[in-house]
């Protein structure tokens, strides 16, 4: 952030409440010292600031000093709002800075009366985000990448739970879900599109086009052009059917899931079910999925996946059997 737009989000920030240096340095991501020097600033320049001491003390502005409002209605208030609130849970974002000094923008500049009615639904309204600690600083250059009118292919090394390898894939779009950022591209190792957490790229480069050539001629990474037909085979099969009878807990923990939660629904008070054509690439994940469901989902089809859930549960009550 550029130093005359922080002294504006300073500005702003003083506006809707008192703040101490610290507060400030922690938002913009900047030493104490640094806001000190950019308090001086705003004081040199006429803006009307004071300091506070003791426990609940800060920097403060003069009453009376008060931008224009905005003229937003209650409801787009609270969109916006409601929005940036939900995104100052994820832990690392290329906002960063930008999440809370929009949100001390808007409440400066909403119709006081708005702000009055607006506060309290948000106390009420809550965009859950599970906690997370990671950091993803490859994130920014990703969205720099897919921002570009034909964007390229790229050359990432990738921690995934059984592998720590060089990756070609096509980036097709970011989001966020489960409070970790995920990157959904076409893997040239895989052979088809892919989910990607984005924590989990420690380097990225874009692709000489040279490189891919080779690897798409020759199969992933050295792996022999066989190996590549197989996948090409695998993926061409007919997907699995899957059915499964979900209690009133089962149904909220399906629901959660990106990729089948819409296919939930209702058969009874409190019971329901969940459909869906499964990927052969996907059958390990229904394995341990649904096994995970525990007591609260019953697959009723295909019986190939009640006989592995029935066997992980087999290996488990083995592992802990009581001895005499």
């Amino acid at each position: 952030m550029k130093r005359i737009d922080r002294l504006i989000a300073i500005i702003i920030a003083l506006q809707h409440r008192s703040e101490t240096a610290q507060s400030l340095a922690e938002k913009f991501e900047v030493s104490r010292r640094t806001i000190i020097r950019d308090m001086q600033a705003l004081g040199e320049m006429g803006v009307p600031l004071y300091a506070t001491a003791g426990s609940s003390g800060g920097y403060r502005l003069m009453d009376g000093y008060m931008l224009q409002p905005l003229q937003l209605s209650t409801t787009e208030a609270l969109t916006v709002l409601f929005a940036l609130q939900g995104m100052t849970q994820l832990p690392d974002s290329p906002f960063n800075q930008e999440r809370w000094t929009v949100m001390d923008k808007l409440k400066q500049i909403v119709a006081s009366e708005v702000l009055t009615e607006v506060e309290p639904m948000l106390e009420l309204v809550e965009l859950s985000v599970p906690t997370r600690n990671y950091r993803a600083p490859q994130l920014k250059q990703l969205i720099a990448h897919l921002s570009q009118a034909k964007p390229k292919w790229l050359h990432i090394f990738y921690r995934s739970q059984k592998h720590q390898r060089w990756l070609y894939v096509q980036p097709k779009r970011i989001y966020s879900a489960h409070g970790f950022w995920y990157c959904e591209a076409y893997s040239l190792t895989h052979g088809e599109d892919r989910s990607f957490r984005v924590d989990r790229m420690s380097q990225i480069s874009i692709a000489e086009d040279e490189d891919v050539r080779t690897v798409q001629g020759n199969g992933d990474n050295g792996k022999d052009s066989q190996v590549k037909r197989n996948l090409e085979a695998v993926k061409k099969e007919d997907p699995i059917r899957i059915r499964a009878k979900l209690t009133y807990r089962g149904m909220l923990l399906v629901e959660q899931d990106e990729h089948i939660g819409e296919m939930v629904h209702e058969t009874g008070e409190d019971v329901g079910e969940v459909e869906f054509n499964c990927p052969r690439s996907e059958w390990e994940w229904a394995q341990r999925f649904f096994y995970g469901l525990g007591l609260d989902a019953e697959v009723l089809e295909p019986v190939e996946l009640r006989e592995a859930i029935y066997k992980h549960a087999y290996q488990v009550c083995e592992r802990y059997k009581r001895t005499t």
